[in-house]
């Protein structure tokens, strides 16, 4: 076939192969953690650039090929004039890269990339809340945290919310229009790995005994960043009203000290032994699949991923009733919503998933099945790649018609 004679098919993917796509988020975990599908799905079609602050070697190593990887120093604190210089630096790297779309996510990220995408005439600039900070804060903090949400969706063409409940509350509070945010599939960023987060009679039994439990042992667990924010000092205190009632209650705590509260669970469970901190684990999965129900009593949660996780591996979750977590949980079916910082609720429940077997079982089968129906990665890596395609060709179109 001549040079100059090009099928429209062809055209159509030179085209589509010439448009470059930026993603930027404030740190590189954010990526490794929730982003590394839609980079690869994106990486077959478009150039790719990810902007984070200090990559290491294991995210370097574990992007494709056509994805190129830039470092930022984006700070996730207010930093003024180290803000500054990352979005200059942001603004720099568009105009000399030139990109058909922007998509942020994370708050800081989010402002730096949807200023300077406006700054440059990006026509096609795109953010995905995960959570606001400012729901937990109060005066003049809160005011500032919600003004740059409220930016942020000024400044983007297009805005996605990773749960229905989210979207929800961003339209109560004022920072976005109803028809200006959307929410793709059932929600979450990323879905769940079903082959990595599946139940595993033989990694479960094998866990239980390295922490010297039993089979008849029944394990709570919460896996996450300890912080204030994530209720661990209620989920805590809730444990201790009732461990020595039902002996057979451990609870296991995993996850890094983010908000140095060993010494306080130290001191609210006064040494007992059924309570288990355990630190960080590349393979939460693990641990899952060794507990019998899930704990997630936070103060805030744009979605709660690892609600879903531990679903898939047939686990229940007992959650806080706020916006996220309700569209995680569906509230007495795959586990049960309780209002958030209610020490005495918490408690009751543990006890009854403690010593209702039945009823916590049932609930997990249908936690399984609801998360490998509705948030199987792929079926949200679809509907990421279904949003882009969408943008994106439009975005070539216009561009012929000009």
């Amino acid at each position: 076939m001549r040079p100059d004679h090009v099928s429209g098919t062809e055209k159509a993917d030179a085209s589509r192969e010439r448009q470059r796509i930026l993603v930027v988020t404030a740190v590189a975990v954010t990526a490794k953690v929730f982003l590394l599908g839609y980079l690869e799905a994106l990486g077959h079609r478009y150039d790719v650039t990810l902007i984070c602050a200090d990559p290491d070697e294991e995210l370097a190593t574990s992007l494709p090929p056509n994805v190129s990887l830039c470092s930022v120093d984006i700070r996730r604190s207010i930093s003024p004039w180290r803000d500054l210089l990352a979005l200059l630096k942001i603004v720099w790297i568009v105009r000399e890269t030139g990109f058909s779309m922007i998509h942020s996510v994370t708050p800081k990220a989010g402002l730096l990339a949807q200023l300077a995408g406006w700054w440059c005439g990006i026509e096609l600039r795109v953010h995905t809340f995960t959570g606001q900070v400012w729901v937990t804060r109060r005066g003049l903090f809160r005011s500032l945290l919600k003004t740059i949400d409220q930016l942020i969706a000024k400044c983007a063409t297009h805005l996605l919310a990773d749960s229905a409940s989210q979207k929800d509350f961003l339209v109560a509070e004022g920072v976005v229009a109803m028809d200006r945010v959307g929410v793709l599939g059932a929600g979450s960023i990323s879905g769940v790995d079903v082959e990595r987060f599946r139940p595993n009679s033989e990694v479960r039994q094998k866990l239980r005994h390295e922490l010297g439990f039993a089979d008849d042992d029944v394990l709570a667990l919460f896996v996450g960043r300890l912080n204030r924010d994530k209720g661990v000092l209620d989920l805590v205190s809730a444990f201790v009203r009732i461990s020595e009632r039902i002996p057979k209650l451990a609870l296991l705590l995993v996850g890094p000290d983010e908000g140095r509260l060993a010494g306080e669970i130290a001191q609210l469970s006064a040494g007992n032994s059924r309570l288990r901190l355990l630190g960080g684990t590349p393979c939460p999965e693990n641990y899952m699949v060794a507990a019998d129900f899930f704990c997630l009593p936070s103060y805030r949660e744009g979605f709660g991923s690892v609600v879903i996780e531990a679903a898939a591996c047939g686990i229940p979750a007992m959650a806080s009733a706020i916006y996220g977590l309700s569209d995680a949980v569906e509230d007495g079916r795959s586990g049960v919503l309780h209002p958030p910082r209610d020490i005495l609720a918490m408690a009751l429940l543990m006890e009854r998933f403690a010593v209702d077997r039945e009823w916590r079982e049932s609930l997990g089968v249908y936690a399984k099945y609801r998360a490998r129906t509705l948030f199987a990665s792929q079926v949200l890596l679809d509907a990421q790649m279904a949003f882009v395609e969408q943008l994106m060709r439009h975005e070539t179109e216009g561009g012929a018609s000009r």
